[in-house]
């Protein structure tokens, strides 16, 4: 029997390791893009809106441009964001800043430009992370290290990537910077449902001295979850939008949830906890 003098929150603490093996902190709330819902992605803008929403951190992406420059935007070419149909490793900053980013969201955002790393990182808060996604090969890494070295943020940055190799030598350049692979949900081909994340995952991030993992959360089941907590890793999750998952990631122990609505899990998905 509990005493009446005990805390509410740590009853409630207690409950949660009898039902989930583990009483899960507060997931970071990461913006997928910056606010992206809100203001086109991966624009100073987004960027911006999401730290004013008072999120725990921010995703960006970044491809490295002809002329050596940290480039963010998510696709290879600018096509689905600005009209025109430019490989962005084929053009110079330079070029790439004459195409707006924004008006495709709506004309109030016109005239946003494709913004480099460095100015992103300007924005970052003190206590705050900022996720890069790296979108291309290795060949980024000697002017992402350099960046990172002048933003004075070192200690706040997480790279993130969907290719191990580029991790792995992100962790040869950078050793002190966490590095978390990015693995998607493959989707049965008789049912279309989601297949479950292998713990076997652990054991590759494990040989290749990866800091953890970054996966869609549809894989996520109970399984999986407890398999990364009893080794030791971290896991982040994407690209969840809607409470209801939001709660279960939490229980499940994610480290944090990386959503195209940040002020819509903060505010009401996680207001209530």
């Amino acid at each position: 029997m509990f005493r009446m003098g005990w805390d509410r929150s740590l009853f409630v603490c207690l409950l949660g390791v009898l039902m989930t093996a583990g009483c899960a902190r507060q997931a970071e709330v990461i913006a997928h893009r910056g606010a992206s819902y809100e203001a086109p992605e991966n624009t100073l803008a987004a960027v911006r809106l999401a730290w004013e929403q008072g999120v725990d951190a921010v995703e960006v992406d970044v491809h490295l441009t002809a002329d050596h420059q940290l480039a963010v935007i998510h696709d290879a070419n600018t096509k689905r964001t600005a009209g025109a149909d430019w490989r962005v490793s084929e053009q110079t900053l330079a070029e790439l800043r004459t195409l707006d980013v924004g008006r495709w969201k709506g004309e109030q955002f016109a005239g946003q430009r494709i913004p480099t790393l460095e100015e992103v990182l300007e924005l970052v808060p003190d206590g705050k992370k900022q996720l890069i996604e790296i979108k291309c090969k290795g060949e980024i890494l000697p002017y992402l290290k350099k960046a990172v070295e002048k933003s004075g943020k070192r200690g706040q940055i997480v790279i993130i990537c969907f290719d191990p190799d580029v991790l792995v030598q992100s962790k040869q350049r950078m050793p002190d910077i966490p590095v978390y692979w990015l693995v998607g949900t493959e989707k049965d081909k008789e049912t279309g449902k989601p297949i479950p994340h292998s713990p076997n995952l652990i054991d590759f991030i494990r040989e290749k001295g990866i800091d953890g993992l970054s996966v869609n959360y549809e894989g996520v089941d109970e399984a999986f979850a407890r398999a990364v907590r009893k080794a030791g890793y971290d896991f982040y999750v994407w690209t969840v939008d809607d409470c209801r998952t939001a709660e279960r990631m939490i229980r499940l122990g994610a480290r944090g949830i990386t959503t195209n609505h940040p002020a819509r899990l903060k505010n009401e998905c996680f207001k209530k906890r």
